[in-house]
């Protein structure tokens, strides 16, 4: 059996999973990054995307995330997301709301890092649109 790691995903309004997995795939900003047991301790922002992970039965999930922080040390990797959805309740009207809000502050943005920002957020917001069903 392949080893596990305790791996807890939390948004400002829940707890929205706790359990020991195999690995996770998670939407880094500098891109995905995986995390397996015994990964060195480890600390990065993560983007709007498709979280992926295996559970200690083998189970695949899938959960939307909207940008956050992860943080692998020594018992285990905790994520600490905007916001965190189990991917098959995310809707094309949610994601085209994140998305219609991230080009209205592209249009609002005064200065060229809060243009940059808001840009990148639509292309990655659209990257997760393509996705859902």
């Amino acid at each position: 059996m392949a080893e596990t790691f305790t791996f807890e995903l939390v948004s400002p309004e829940r707890l929205v999973f706790s359990a020991e997995v195999r690995s996770v795939v998670v939407p880094g900003t500098d891109g995905e990054f995986e995390i397996l047991a015994g990964h060195s301790p480890f600390l990065s922002t993560i983007r709007p995307g498709i979280l992926k992970l295996t559970t200690a039965g083998g189970e695949e999930k899938k959960i939307y995330v909207r940008g956050g922080f992860a943080d692998a040390n020594a018992a285990g990797l905790t994520l600490l997301a905007e916001e965190a959805l189990p991917f098959e309740q995310l809707t094309r009207d949610q994601i085209g709301d994140a998305v219609a809000k991230a080009e209205a502050a592209v249009k609002v943005a005064n200065d060229d890092d809060s243009r940059y920002r808001a840009e990148t957020l639509v292309s990655q917001l659209k990257e997760v649109a393509a996705l859902v069903a």
